[in-house]
């Protein structure tokens, strides 16, 4: 029902005219995939609404959106029936209104995960018309370890934090959809590497973004700093030592001002170097959990020759290289000319471990590489797309491992190697992304007449 105070203040509604501010009572449904809910105006319109749950009633007030547009975002503003499901959000800054970081803090963390699977299963049928049974998957998305808090505890795990200044130079992070900065003193899921700089409690005058990071495995701190146009850099003097950066706003270039140019992470029993802010999974467990459900999917074998696509700074191509003997071969493909410096650096012990640099699509057919058994990609959040999964079904692998973080990217690809002949052996899924949306999967795909 419409909110008559909202509506008499708002008078006539125009054909295109917004609806920003509006509320409405409302009864909620399913969650859908980006850390909101479906629900339905008296008038018809769909709305995406945050901050509730599933099977709550509750008062959403509108955040985008206008008269005749498909849908409308908005805030529960008040819960007028909660689920069983809702705590109090242990964060202050979380929200309508508020840090735009966290999408489940009201969430018990069994819920969250519940929900993430709901997403989950629910894109693999919409975009890959898989049951979860189809896809071998048993529902579950599985905690990293010493991540199962009860209600109201919030794991530390975020290693890679990016503070948003504002026109005063105070750290924040950035509201849902917006621009503008929530200033903080304190982010509960940053990692105790990232809060024991004490970021939060210094003044970043001329600066837009501040990221801190702390590696896993290591005691290498680094903050990088993007100024403002214009902006001088401040005298960097934090409660840990750290090494400092800073992105040209020319180029875009991430330059050392003082300190090692890297970071040191550890996964699999090996280091591995990552400069100039380069990528590393954020939570402190998601490189060794990925690495061990990667090797438990793909089983490589001595004298396998493999693919680890979108590579990055080598951690599957390494795993890969230390299991398949002397005689076996690893072609890694990163388009980061960086990250490429970095996988060569951090694998130059592994002779049969190769890296090229360039985009997977042009690169893998110069290569001249027509067969192989194995392949492992890590594509970003669009996914690999329907181009490159025909170049890799044409490649007959046995195993094809594909790390996901987003289910729908993933289904859409999954769909496309059916067509090719593969199907899903396994799924598994991992929540790697603690009271967000995110979510994070590996399938292990074959080809469909091995499954018959």
């Amino acid at each position: 029902m419409q909110n008559e105070s909202t509506s008499s203040q708002a008078g006539e509604v125009q054909a295109g005219e917004s609806l920003v501010g509006r509320e409405y009572e409302v009864e909620v449904g399913p969650v859908a995939h980006g850390g909101h809910c479906i629900a339905r105006t008296s008038e018809g319109q769909v709305l995406f609404v945050r901050h509730t749950l599933p099977g709550e009633k509750v008062v959403a007030r509108v955040t985008e959106g206008e008269t005749g547009a498909r849908f409308l975002r908005a805030d529960a503003v008040t819960v007028i029936e909660a689920s069983k499901d809702r705590v109090e959000a242990p964060c202050p800054y979380a929200g309508p209104g508020k840090c735009g970081g966290c999408d489940w803090q009201h969430a018990k963390p069994g819920a969250q995960r519940r929900l993430k699977g709901e997403v989950i299963a629910e894109q693999l049928q919409r975009l890959a018309g898989l049951t979860p049974e189809e896809a071998g998957w048993d529902g579950t998305v599985m905690p990293a370890e010493g991540d199962k808090l009860p209600a109201g505890q919030v794991p530390a795990w975020r290693t890679r934090v990016q503070y948003a200044v504002d026109a005063d130079g105070l750290v924040g992070l950035r509201k849902h959809r917006s621009h503008e900065v929530q200033p903080i003193d304190h982010c509960m899921i940053a990692a105790p590497g990232v809060s024991e700089l004490g970021i939060e409690k210094q003044d970043w005058p001329q600066m837009a973004t501040v990221e801190a990071i702390s590696a896993t495995g290591s005691h290498d701190r680094q903050v990088i700093l993007t100024p403002r146009e214009g902006g001088r850099l401040p005298l960097v003097e934090l409660d840990k030592p750290v090494s400092v950066m800073r992105v040209d706003e020319k180029d875009g270039g991430v330059h050392r001002v003082h300190g090692r140019a890297f970071v040191r992470e550890r996964a699999d029993d090996r280091t591995y170097r990552v400069g100039s802010g380069g990528f590393w999974q954020v939570h402190p467990q998601a490189a060794d959990t990925l690495v061990r459900a990667v090797m438990q999917g793909l089983l490589p074998r001595k004298n396998d020759t493999a693919l680890d696509l979108y590579c990055g700074v080598g951690l599957f191509a390494g795993a890969i290289g230390q299991r398949i003997g002397e005689k076996g071969a690893v072609l890694g493909i990163e388009s980061g000319k960086r990250a490429v410096e970095d996988a060569r650096h951090n694998l130059k012990d592994l002779d049969r471990v190769r890296i090229e640099h360039g985009k997977v699509d042009q690169v893998l057919p110069r290569t001249g590489i027509t067969e192989c058994d194995l392949i492992v990609l890590d594509p970003p959040r669009a996914g690999a797309g329907k181009a490159t999964v025909k170049q890799l079904v044409a490649l007959g692998a046995r195993r094809i491992a594909y790390v996901a973080c987003d289910p729908a990217a993933l289904a859409r690809d999954i769909a496309y190697f059916r067509d090719g002949g593969y199907r899903v052996r396994t799924l598994r899924a991992f929540d790697l992304f603690p009271m967000t949306s995110h979510v994070e999967c590996v399938a292990i795909l074959e080809p469909a007449a091995k499954g018959l």
